[in-house]
């Protein structure tokens, strides 16, 4: 028996960068196509966000940026046997910064950690999938209670995380929360992606 279904779990943060303008036909064709832009990125502890990952246009005047991060579950059995796959993933085309040439690198600090506490709650959910004893029969009802409870449980610590840093703009409590998610995630080791 086969049978899989995934369950994005979708929370926007603050991140984005602006798109580029049009180019003429002239330049574009005296240049080889760049490589296409992934279309997403997943998380990885040696590969932090630049402002050139934020590819959406800014959609909103309240937001310095906004980052669009999402925790992928695919779930499946296979004769009977359970498997997930997890994954804390940034969408580029769905993430935007006001103005990338003047943000400052603590904003950028700001938009990564918010990706970090993404990963940190991919990290839970594998944790809690390694735990609990799914009956492939009734898997989605399962399956689906319990990330229900892990997205409420991200959604929120980012909503928490963004108010005590007032977005960033309070340091020491940007510093705070740095050292805090780092610790967290080193907790959580054991459930990382290897």
């Amino acid at each position: 028996m086969l049978s899989t279904f995934s369950i994005p779990l979708l929370l926007l943060s603050s991140l984005g960068r602006l798109l580029q303008g049009p180019t003429t036909p002239a330049a574009t064709a005296a240049k080889p196509a760049p490589a296409a832009a992934p279309t997403t990125i997943e998380w990885r502890a040696d590969r932090r966000l630049t402002w050139e990952d934020f590819k959406a246009r800014p959609n909103t005047d309240r937001l310095a940026a906004l980052t669009s991060s999402t925790i992928d579950a695919k779930v499946g059995c296979i004769d009977y046997q359970f498997s997930a796959q997890v994954r804390a993933i940034f969408v580029p085309t769905e993430s935007w910064v006001r103005n990338p040439a003047t943000a400052s690198p603590n904003l950028l600090r700001h938009e990564q950690l918010h990706f970090d506490i993404t990963e940190l709650h991919t990290r839970k959910l594998r944790q809690k999938l390694s735990l609990v004893k799914l009956d492939c029969l009734h898997l989605q009802p399962a399956f689906n209670n319990i990330t229900k409870l892990a997205f409420l449980e991200w959604q929120r610590e980012e909503a928490k995380y963004d108010v005590d840093t007032n977005h960033g703009l309070n340091i020491p409590r940007q510093q705070f929360w740095e050292e805090q998610t780092k610790q967290k995630l080193q907790q959580f080791e054991a459930f990382a992606l290897k």
